[in-house]
């Protein structure tokens, strides 16, 4: 908030030199946006922050073609926003230094996780903020887009994207065909949701903690590192109880916390029973769901878990599940921002 005053003089400043006109002009620095109908949904969204008060400045565009004049608009923070607006639109938001921790908070509410950008020159900081967030991407000290297969893994997690990245380990292998176990259903004596709910609340896992980190190659002045978290709590649901055991044991090699649900399993490994399928559009407190199970089992649980509100839940249906429980996150840093003051450096 203290240094909100010379931040936005230097915004606005920088919006008056954009040129709005055809992309084919080496000129142009903003385009005209892709569909009539997103113009209109976007102007309608400009022109509400205008009704409200909240617009604080937008450029004038050309009246021909799709052109829309970018805007900046304020909101009381990220929490505030119940879309994402795909266009030349910026929001602003203030905050006192001591609420940090309250806004790493709200980022990771809103449930999207694809790109982040920070600017400092206190390493402390950036440690404080990017080990905390549950973002794919994270850029400091540089711009957001640009991300180069091999250095810079691209993908989110959350309600942008599943996974694996783009250009990471993990993503020719996910384009292979792999044979499913498909093993037989046992249905007897369904279990109560509301009891598979207790369990999965009592499950906790710390998805902070790297398991893998690996220094990835880069122009010199960057640093990349790519690693892998433990993605949450994995619903393991056999459909045997082999199925369910080894379900387990590879989730918690990775990192992940275990809820086994199984006809006929001893209470020390879960719980006996089935769970009915469509219980997983309603279920919360897992991240992902394992089941080795038949095409039409499988099919009524993608349909299920699709009817969820929020982020798209990975089914794992292969035995090959190592991939599937981890999330992968990049921090790209332009070392070269630092710059040789030692006070800031040392984060005084």
């Amino acid at each position: 908030k203290d240094i909100a005053n010379e931040f936005m003089q230097m915004l606005f400043g920088a919006m008056d030199e954009l040129e709005i006109s055809d992309p084919w002009n080496m000129s142009s620095d903003i385009g005209p946006v892709i569909t009539r109908s997103a113009r209109q949904e976007i102007a309608g969204y400009v022109e509400q922050a205008r009704r409200d008060g909240t617009l604080l400045k937008q450029l004038v565009a050309p009246e021909t073609g799709l052109f829309l004049g970018p805007a900046v608009i304020s909101v009381n923070g990220i929490l505030s926003l119940e879309k994402e607006i795909f266009g030349p639109v910026l929001h602003v938001t203030t905050f006192e230094a001591s609420e940090i921790d309250q806004v790493i908070n709200d980022i990771n509410k809103s449930g999207y996780g694809l790109t982040f950008g920070l600017h400092t020159r206190i390493d402390d900081r950036v440690e404080h903020i990017t080990s905390r967030l549950n973002i794919g991407n994270i850029y400091v000290n540089r711009n957001q887009i640009g991300a180069v297969v091999g250095s810079q893994p691209f993908g989110g997690e959350g309600m942008s994207g599943t996974g694996p990245k783009a250009g990471g380990p993990y993503y020719v292998s996910r384009l292979k065909k792999t044979r499913l176990p498909e093993h037989k259903v046992i249905k007897t004596g369904e279990i109560d949701p509301e009891q598979v709910q207790v369990a999965l609340d009592q499950a906790r896992t710390d998805t902070h903690t790297p398991l893998e980190t690996t220094d990835m190659p880069g122009p010199t002045g960057e640093s990349n590192r790519w690693s892998t978290f433990p993605r949450g709590t994995i619903l393991c649901l056999g459909p045997t109880i082999v199925d369910a055991i080894k379900q387990a044991k590879i989730a918690q090699e990775m990192g992940c916390s275990t809820v086994c649900v199984v006809p006929g399993l001893n209470a020390s490994i879960g719980l006996s029973g089935f769970l009915p399928r469509q219980a997983l559009s309603s279920l919360s407190g897992f991240e992902a769901v394992a089941l080795w199970s038949s095409k039409d089992d499988l099919r009524l649980a993608r349909r299920a878990i699709a009817e969820r509100k929020g982020p798209l839940l990975p089914l794992i249906s292969t035995s090959d599940m190592k991939p599937f429980c981890v999330h992968e996150r990049h921090l790209c840093i332009d070392t070269t921002a630092a710059g040789g003051d030692t006070i800031l450096l040392a984060g005084q």
